[in-house]
């Protein structure tokens, strides 16, 4: 058995949601020590509260987002980036330190949490680095506008910043742009699929799914409310009924069984959801907020794909929601190419169950994690 210390960013519940699914898979054979920041701390607790698995969950703090008047503040959310580099990060890295030391682990993983890599360059404990933002670092984005490249060309930055030292790399989304040169070492999975969504029986009752982040304003609700129609809106908390929309705690089991019995889907411009909503063949309306650069790099592949589009949230109107229901049937048959799949999970856990053989196997220096493609990788690309 595997000793693992796994971190995560704690915006959103997409890191948390991929954490979740890769743990899943490799216990009990290996046990974990997470280290989580606020909303990712917060999925994940109920999910292991009354386990006998080996998994050791712990909250830390992390970096988030700051919001003003229901907007991004983009200005302030780098503020505090620097504050929290600054204070919080050199404490945090010093105290998983310490739990390195203690325990020992075979293997370190990040998720877009700059506190383990520190740790773990210092302690000499081999790292993987398995997130989204890689995509954004490794990849050939010249299918984006300028604008949004110029955003992809600063992660690069940051990103190099979050994992300092060697390190393996796997990167998952559900889309698949070309790598650039130098970063062939990377490995590209899809998005991972949770063992519920896979296995998910998908049907169509008439109704709509959403799912919306807590800023999300006023005028989204009542867009999704004039149109007449059932729609289950997640994260906006219980509230009571309007006309069709229910308002539904989030909860994992009954939130997968709606998207599998959906129509359509109108949601936040996560990569997680949309590659969930993607491999389960449901058509997306993406609703990134206006300055959320990473929310709209994942909506203009959305569309590109033709599974779907998007629009930022402080757009979004009674006609423009109509307009994409009326697509849905040539959505529908973009999804084809897509539907039960584009799932990520097997490639990486295959590459996670290598790195530790070689390990093992005494082989502890950084090297490229090489596994055998799999059919949905190979089909995603072409």
């Amino acid at each position: 058995m595997a000793r693992i210390f796994y971190s995560m960013a704690g915006e959103g519940r997409g890191h948390a949601a991929r954490v979740k699914t890769l743990v899943e898979q490799l216990v009990p054979e290996h046990e974990f020590w997470l280290f989580a920041p606020d909303d990712a701390y917060e999925f994940l607790a109920p999910a292991w509260a009354h386990t006998d698995l080996p998994i050791h969950l712990m909250r830390i703090p992390g970096l988030r987002f700051v919001y003003r008047n229901g907007r991004l503040d983009l200005n302030r959310t780098i503020a505090c980036g620097f504050k929290y580099a600054a204070w919080e990060l050199p404490k945090v890295a010093r105290a998983i330190r310490r739990q390195i030391q203690a325990i020992r682990p075979d293997l370190a993983i990040s998720d877009f949490d700059p506190a383990l890599p520190r740790a773990a360059r210092v302690e000499g404990a081999p790292l993987i680095a398995f997130d989204h933002q890689h995509v954004l670092a490794a990849c050939n984005l010249s299918a984006l506008p300028a604008d949004l490249q110029r955003h992809a060309w600063w992660m690069n930055w940051v990103v190099r910043w979050c994992y300092p030292g060697p390190h393996d790399v796997i990167a998952s989304a559900f889309y698949a742009p070309p790598l650039k040169a130098g970063w062939e070492h990377v490995r590209q999975v899809g998005p991972m699929i949770r063992s519920d969504v896979a296995t998910a029986r998908t049907h169509d009752d008439g109704y709509l799914v959403s799912y919306l982040r807590k800023f999300t304003p006023r005028s989204v609700v009542e867009a999704l409310l004039s149109l007449g129609r059932n729609v289950r809106v997640y994260g906006l908390g219980a509230m009571p009924t309007m006309g069709g929309l229910r308002f539904c705690e989030i909860d994992e089991h009954r939130f997968v069984d709606d998207l599998a019995g959906c129509t359509a889907v109108i949601c936040a411009a996560g990569n997680q959801l949309l590659g969930e909503s993607v491999y389960l063949g449901k058509p997306v309306l993406a609703l990134p907020e206006p300055l959320h650069h990473e929310q709209l790099i994942n909506s203009h592949y959305l569309r590109q794909m033709g599974v779907g589009d998007f629009a930022t949230l402080d757009a979004v109107t009674p006609e423009l929601l109509r307009r994409f229901l009326d697509c849905v049937p040539a959505y529908r048959a973009g999804l084809e190419h897509y539907r039960g799949v584009w799932n990520g999970t097997p490639t990486a856990v295959a590459a996670i169950r290598g790195r530790l053989e070689q390990i093992s196997a005494g082989k502890s220096s950084a090297m490229p994690v090489v596994v055998e493609e799999t059919t949905d990788t190979r089909r995603n690309a072409a």
